[in-house]
């Protein structure tokens, strides 16, 4: 278990902080983290958090203007991510694919966030949670070589609950192969323009999973 533990660095003195001080909630929140600011996560600086955090701005604008659902109070509770880079206060669960060989998850619990490393060609450990909305970007690219794409789907089908919604980015081919597959899983779907307009290749799909049974389908 030694590997999979990321060690803090050493302290000088006593007052110092293991890994750096960081803010009080809720500043902690939108802060840099301390690990970002010392170049400690690859890929990741304290421009590109910043840019990040506008980013999803944006897209949470974006997403409430084409899905009105989103704006009904009380509707979402559980959140889950299924490709975070850093987390965001948007999610109650900031999952890291493993494929992405990312080393964001110690940022995420600096910014005070619940997050978890996830091979999403299996099964995730939800126990006693499902969730409300599940947004996975570019998912299914990163897992193209690894498994079938229907795995990821009724894995995705098996922890989202009842009238529970899915928001999937990716290119628009990719997109229109997990649009089939959900319409056969009895979701609800649509595929929507990028927030930067209808020329952009990447496109989104928002699902809303049915709620139907056995006597249903033989209906």
């Amino acid at each position: 278990m030694e590997a999979c533990i990321t060690p803090l660095p050493e302290i000088s003195k006593a007052s110092d902080v293991a890994g750096g001080a960081v803010k009080r909630w809720p500043q902690r929140l939108t802060a840099v983290p301390p690990r970002v600011s010392r170049g400690t996560v690859r890929g990741v600086t304290a421009r590109s958090f910043a840019q990040d955090t506008e980013l999803w701005r944006r897209r949470v604008r974006h997403y409430k203007s084409v899905a009105s659902q989103l704006e009904q109070k009380g509707r979402y509770r559980n959140v889950l991510d299924m490709n975070a880079l850093a987390g965001d206060p948007l999610w109650v669960m900031n999952m890291v694919p493993t494929v992405a060989n990312a080393t964001t998850l110690g940022a995420i619990y600096e910014r005070g966030l619940i997050g978890s490393y996830q091979d999403w060609c299996e099964g995730m450990s939800t126990y006693p949670r499902t969730y409300d909305l599940i947004h996975a970007d570019s998912v299914f690219t990163l897992y193209k070589d690894r498994c079938e794409m229907d795995r990821i789907l009724l894995e995705m089908d098996r922890i989202l609950r009842p009238r529970g919604t899915v928001i999937v980015r990716e290119d628009v081919d990719m997109l229109v192969k997990v649009k089939s597959l959900a319409d056969g899983m009895r979701w609800e779907s649509q595929i929507v323009d990028h927030e930067d307009g209808p020329l952009v290749r990447e496109k989104i799909l928002l699902v809303v999973k049915t709620y139907w049974t056995a006597q249903d389908q033989d209906q």
